[in-house]
């Protein structure tokens, strides 16, 4: 995300944020504001509107952020399905606005879209990660999605394989309970269909042939009055048969024209004669298509009632099965295939159960090598976590990831016999994922949602974070209260995690602690102040001088003493010293969009 604008949104007037790159913090004293950056980033998000956030005496809150994408990204494909496209330079501009009456409209690249697209576009670009967004992580699909981001591609490969043979047993377990449970239904209307293409298949009807018919009873039904007219013009064309030099026709009538002009010796009237000579021919050729019709036409009763009977047989099929000859292919064709899925004879359905049973049989195998592999990285997973933890004032907390299968229920229809137990095959297999927390020695392991206060599950959120920046597709991580409850050293072991993070994502953290600001590549801070009796916030971006004045104050008001500014100055550089030391590894890229 390079830039965000918010304006009338809480204490915040009108403030522009440049985001960096890297790592961004936001601090301001208690009730700057700080927290409206969190809030104007849910609501870029698709996060529900609340009036009570605009502004006092405003009209409206808008929030406008600018997001860095590439032509390939997720992000400008959610943009081009609304109808939106990004700016020249790969800037995709979103922008929400509530009014003091509760309600919002949205608008990507330009235009108008719903709030839902907002959503969308944030689940590529965004994630926020405050107290009451660690919500997510209670669901089993969310649980069990972190696993699979942290295990890769041995999960990945074999969840597509499982996956897509799945699909295949699906189908197959609704097909044969279709045809076993509506078998009568299906043999009646199979009966009908089989009527139907035996009526057609009877009368043979041909594409188109219901309009070549037509058009033929029209010259048989008109052949006297057809020949009188192609006679006429015949005659008019090649004059009469007797050769009457009185009547000599058209064709008689120019070849004298072009006798008169070729024997002319004016060069003018010679000129002309080749004109009249393509004239001459294309007479001729007139003449001869109109003998070649005479010729063809005949007034045959018997063929005429042949015509008419054709066209009586057609008629019924149009008034049964669609409005022409071509409808009525059509339907036979949809017919025929039809029935071959309505086959319910025994051996048709022990055809299809067979293969139900080794369709099952494969999507079971496959269930178990994808259990094996998540089971597997489960514990990796769990280890690094835990690891992560112990440096975040949580030295004795210990992440479990527990994978087991989900039993299924006795009317499950995707139940699945897998290693002896019944168990529910879901599309993403049949496992079920819980991370557990055991916040001390000798506490049981409990749900991470019972287990962890708001603070300890923002930690461990950033734990997660940490451990996963390798598979997280999401460019820009946003972190709010991540260290709520913590202090000294612990502190300082987040920003130093939050450092580390930064090095392939951007990351933003709204925090009060000095420890963690002193990490940041970019500082900016919510300032107060009073207009006109009117509390009025804006947000500045501080420099290296400035950097040591606001963390001196951070630092329990203390930026007005030399011990204060000292123990500041101690931070950027303990900050700096880590900061350069991890760039000696190389800086790694950032992902997608920012």
């Amino acid at each position: 995300m390079a830039e965000m604008r918010i304006q009338g949104l809480g204490v915040i007037d009108d403030a522009t944020l440049a985001l960096h790159s890297g790592l961004t913090v936001v601090t301001g004293e208690t009730g700057a504001g700080k927290t409206m950056v969190v809030t104007g980033l849910h609501l870029l998000g698709g996060g529900r509107a609340d009036a009570s956030r605009v502004r006092s005496g405003a009209q409206r809150a808008v929030v406008e952020g600018r997001f860095q994408t590439t032509p390939d990204s997720a992000a400008v494909k959610v943009a081009s399905d609304a109808g939106a496209e990004p700016d020249d330079d790969g800037g995709l501009i979103a922008l929400r606005t509530v009014n003091a009456d509760g309600r919002s409209r949205a608008h990507l690249g330009g235009r108008s879209v719903p709030n839902a697209v907002l959503a969308e576009l944030s689940e590529q670009v965004l994630a926020v990660h405050g107290q009451n967004d660690q919500l997510r992580l209670v669901r089993p699909g969310e649980q069990r999605s972190v696993l699979d981001r942290f295990a890769g591609d041995p999960v990945l490969r074999v969840l597509a394989d499982y996956q897509r043979v799945r699909a295949e047993w699906a189908e197959a377990v609704r097909e044969l309970t279709e045809r076993t449970e509506r078998s009568r239904e299906l043999a009646r209307e199979a009966d009908m269909l089989r009527h139907g293409l035996s009526e057609i298949e009877a009368v043979n009807p041909e594409a188109g042939e219901d309009a070549a018919l037509v058009e033929e009873a029209r010259r048989l039904a008109d052949a006297d009055e057809l020949r009188e007219v192609a006679s006429g013009a015949q005659h008019a064309l090649s004059g009469s048969a007797d050769g009457d030099s009185d009547a000599p026709g058209a064709i008689g009538l120019v070849g004298e024209v072009r006798r008169r002009l070729s024997s002319s010796e004016d060069p003018v009237l010679r000129d002309l004669e080749p004109r009249v000579a393509e004239a001459a021919a294309v007479l001729a050729d007139v003449g001869g298509e109109l003998g070649s019709y005479l010729d063809k036409l005949d007034a045959d009763p018997a063929r005429l009632e042949q015509v008419l009977a054709r066209q009586a047989e057609l008629k019924q099929l149009t008034k049964k099965y669609a409005a022409d000859v071509d409808g009525v292919l059509a339907w036979a064709e949809d017919a025929r295939a039809k029935l071959s899925k309505m086959d319910t004879s025994e051996e048709a359905l022990a055809e299809l159960a067979a293969r139900r049973d080794e369709l099952a049989q494969q999507v079971a195998e496959y269930a178990e090598q994808l259990s094996a592999a998540r089971a597997e990285a489960a514990g990796r997973l769990a280890e690094a976590v835990s690891e992560e933890l112990s440096g975040l004032a949580m030295a004795q907390a210990q992440l479990q990831v527990v994978v087991q299968p989900k039993e299924a229920d006795p009317s499950d229809a995707a139940a699945l016999s897998v290693g002896g137990k019944t168990v529910h095959a879901g599309p993403d297999g049949i496992d079920e994922v819980e991370l557990q927390l055991i916040a001390h020695s000798g506490a049981p392991a409990l749900p991470i949602h019972k287990g962890a206060s708001g603070g300890e599950l923002s930690r461990v959120m950033l734990a997660l974070e940490v451990v996963l920046a390798d598979a997280d597709t999401v460019p820009t991580l946003v972190f709010d209260e991540v260290d709520a409850g913590v202090g000294g050293r612990a502190a300082i072991e987040i920003g130093r995690r939050l450092a580390r993070l930064a090095r392939t994502h951007q990351v933003v953290v709204v925090t009060h602690l000095p420890q963690v600001a002193a990490f940041a590549d970019q500082h900016l801070v919510v300032d107060k102040g009073q207009d006109s009796g009117t509390t009025r916030s804006d947000v500045r971006l501080v420099a290296e001088e400035q950097r040591v004045v606001e963390l001196a104050r951070m630092l329990a008001g203390m930026d007005s003493t030399e011990t204060g500014r000292a123990h500041a100055e101690e931070l950027l550089e303990t900050a700096n010293t880590y900061k350069l030391t991890q760039q000696k590894f190389g800086r790694r890229g950032k992902k997608g969009t920012s």
